[in-house]
């Protein structure tokens, strides 16, 4: 487990389909186009990076940037381009969601995000409940913008609370305190009853298993019906790394951090929410639909300055899914998007598996093999990766095949830890805690039954 990202005037006259909004506060964005289902490849979920934040947290070394003089028209106005670029390379005519991210999104004009969800609604269907999510840095600015944020078209807010002690905050570098989060949090759900996410860390510097078990407790009297954990992970080059380096803080060892993952998982059962991913809990079925779009290898257009994206370029009469990533600067990004209508700055095809015998590796940062992605993200999830979805990708093996016959996979079922059977293949309870050291095995059998294949056929 790992920290990820999780980290006005004339509004209206920018939506044509505002007045539709307002008579329809609880469905979500309106106006949109209504189609027969279309095939999974023409549909795909969205994601916007907003790159800029007013400062660093000190754990933080995400694709961000500290600007004071943002052109918030020539970034709108890029954004939307490439919006259009990419739906036409990839000819999906549907978006089932999108999701600002960041940086901080809600530093960004409302009007920007109704410009956006516009240019969406104008080049593809984008449904009636379609998820819309904003993350929000819970400061008295990103209070205030709320109502119009959800004015804009937004019907979920992710919330980066982080901790609800303004000590633990302050080694953090947030720039709020857990007042700020907390009527924030309450805003959001008067907002959007239901569909308000908290982003909590654990693992902090000096943080004990009672103080945390005290803390989440604190945390779910207000809190809406999701909530993401994530373990505070030391990045090198940060203040944070700098400081426990030198001997400044004091993290908690393994044992007490994974002690801390298990009591979280026994308060959070109790209050009713149930875990459905690694980090994830949701009760009343307020489950992220965007981010199971991804664990289930869902295609998705990644927009922005360093965004990522999985996709068939089908204009360019490509068969095959790619990986792509938009070039990280925003400066230099505009210009590459002003130039050629994109900023794509690479990109790999992802076969069905990887070529040659190198052994995948789950930290790569790109896999050229879409059965690696649909594995290494696919048990992640509670329900892990059903024998449907994996022989979407997957005709010709499925995963009895593959991983049935395999004396390591069979002992690691023996130990309780991975289930396979007519359901398909996932982590047991215990087992999701130690995801990590079961990728390697299922992916070196992964790769060892097509490199068999291919040595016999």
């Amino acid at each position: 487990m790992s920290v990820v990202r999780k980290s006005g005037t004339g509004l209206r006259r920018s939506l044509p389909w505002s007045g539709c909004i307002l008579r329809n506060m609880g469905a979500g964005v309106t106006g949109r186009k209504f189609s027969a289902s279309p095939l999974p490849s023409e549909e795909a979920s969205l994601y916007v990076h907003w790159p800029y934040c007013l400062k660093r947290c000190s754990y933080c070394n995400f694709n961000k940037y500290i600007s004071r003089d943002v052109n918030h028209a020539e970034m709108r106005a890029c954004l939307q381009l490439e919006i259009e670029t990419l739906l036409r390379v990839s000819q999906v005519s549907r978006i089932t969601s999108v999701f600002f991210g960041g940086g901080t999104p809600s530093l960004a004009p409302p009007s920007t995000v109704a410009a956006i969800l516009e240019t969406v609604a104008r080049r593809a269907d984008l449904p009636v409940d379609a998820e819309v999510s904003l993350e929000i840095n819970p400061t008295p600015v990103g209070l205030a913008s709320l109502e119009e944020f959800r004015l804009s078209g937004v019907n979920r807010f992710s919330i980066g609370v982080q901790s609800l002690h303004d000590e633990a905050l302050r080694v953090l570098g947030r720039d709020h305190n857990s007042q700020d989060a907390l009527h924030t949090i309450a805003e959001a759900q008067r907002l959007c009853p239901g569909r308000v996410s908290v982003d909590v860390i654990f693992g902090r510097p000096g943080q004990t298993v009672e103080s945390w078990e005290a803390e989440l407790t604190e945390l779910l009297s207000a809190c809406d019906d999701h909530v993401s954990l994530y373990q505070l992970t030391l990045e090198r080059g940060t203040r944070l790394f700098k400081q426990v380096e030198a001997g400044q803080l004091t993290m908690p060892g393994d044992d007490v951090t994974a002690h801390m993952y298990e009591s979280a998982r026994r308060i959070l059962g109790k209050r009713g929410f149930l875990q459905y991913e690694v980090s994830n809990f949701a009760r009343n079925g307020a489950v992220s639909s965007h981010n199971i779009s991804y664990w289930k290898a869902g295609q998705y257009l990644g927009v922005g300055p360093g965004a990522h994206g999985r996709f068939i370029p089908r204009q360019e009469g490509a068969l095959l899914r790619e990986a792509r990533t938009q070039t990280l600067e925003p400066d230099v990004w505009m210009k590459e998007v002003r130039c050629r209508g994109h900023g794509t700055r690479r990109r790999i095809q992802l076969g069905p598996l990887a070529l040659g015998p190198t052994v995948p590796c789950p930290t790569r940062p790109f896999s050229a093999c879409r059965l690696e992605e649909v594995l290494a993200m696919g048990l992640r999830l509670v329900e892990g990766v059903s024998h449907r979805r994996w022989k979407e990708f997957s005709p010709d093996a499925d995963l009895h095949q593959v991983f049935g016959l395999s004396t390591e996979v069979q002992d690691l079922q023996k130990r309780g830890l991975l289930v396979l059977d007519d359901r398909g293949l996932r982590c047991s309870w215990g087992g999701l805690v130690l995801l990590d050291s079961l990728l390697p095995p299922l992916l070196l059998q992964l790769q060892a039954y097509h490199d068999h294949q291919g040595a016999s056929g």
